[in-house]
C-alpha cells in the first residue's frame, strides 16, 4: 500500500489538515513518495486511495497520478451511518474546536452558498455532529468525489465493490485481509 495522505500529512479534503502536523515541502513529499515506491514489490499489486491532483497544498507527481488513474479500481461502499461514525472519530479535533471547523467550512461558501453554509455552521454551533457530517457527505463530499472519480479513473465502472457492514477496527482489518488475499491471487496469476 502507498498511503499518499500519510506522506503528505493531509487527509486530502478541505478539512484535511492534521492538527500539529504541517505538510512537508513539495520536494520532501516527492522524496517520501519515491522512497515508498522503491520499497514496494514490483510483482505485487499496490493499493492507493483515489486522490485528486492535490493533497492539501502538495501536487501528486504526474506520472504517479496517471498510473493511478489508469489502474484497476476497487470501491469500498460502507453504509452512511458507519461513515458518519468513522469520520466523527477521525476528525474529533473539530468537535473540540468548532470555530476551526467553521473557518475551514467557509472555504466552501462559493460552491454551496450562504444558506447551506449557515445550516452547516448552525449544526456545528449546536454540536449536531452526526447530522452535520451526514449533510456534508450527502451535499458536498459524495457528489464531488463521484464527479471527480468517474471523470478521472477510467476503470471505475468495472470496479470490484466491497461492502463492509461498518467501519470498526475489526471490519477495516477484515477489508485489509480481503485486499491482501486479492493481491496474493493476482500476484500468483501473474507469475
Amino acid at each position: 500500500m502507498l498511503d499518499l495522505e500519510q506522506l503528505a500529512a493531509h487527509r486530502g479534503s478541505v478539512l484535511g489538515n492534521l492538527p500539529g502536523a504541517p505538510q512537508p515541502a513539495q520536494k520532501m513529499f516527492e522524496t517520501r513518495v519515491w522512497d515508498g515506491l522503491r520499497k514496494l514489490d514490483p510483482h505485487r499489486p499496490v493499493f492507493v486511495e483515489a486522490e485528486s491532483k492535490k493533497i492539501g497544498q502538495l501536487q501528486v507527481p504526474d506520472a504517479l497520478l496517471d498510473t493511478m488513474r489508469a489502474a484497476e479500481c476497487i470501491r469500498i461502499e460502507a453504509p452512511v451511518e458507519a461513515r458518519v461514525a468513522f469520520l466523527i472519530d477521525e476528525y474529533r479535533h473539530f468537535l473540540a474546536e468548532p470555530a476551526a471547523l467553521k473557518t475551514q467550512l467557509d472555504c466552501l461558501v462559493a460552491l454551496h452558498g450562504r444558506v447551506v453554509m449557515g445550516r452547516w455552521q448552525a449544526a456545528a454551533d449546536r454540536g449536531e455532529w452526526a447530522s452535520l457530517v451526514a449533510d456534508l457527505l450527502e451535499n458536498h463530499y459524495d457528489p464531488a468525489y463521484r464527479r471527480s472519480t468517474h471523470k478521472n479513473y477510467v476503470r471505475l465502472a468495472a470496479a470490484r465493490v466491497l461492502r463492509p457492514r461498518d467501519l470498526s477496527a475489526s471490519a477495516i482489518a477484515g477489508l485489509a485481509m480481503e485486499l491482501a488475499a486479492l493481491a496474493d491471487r493476482e500476484a500468483a496469476a501473474a507469475a
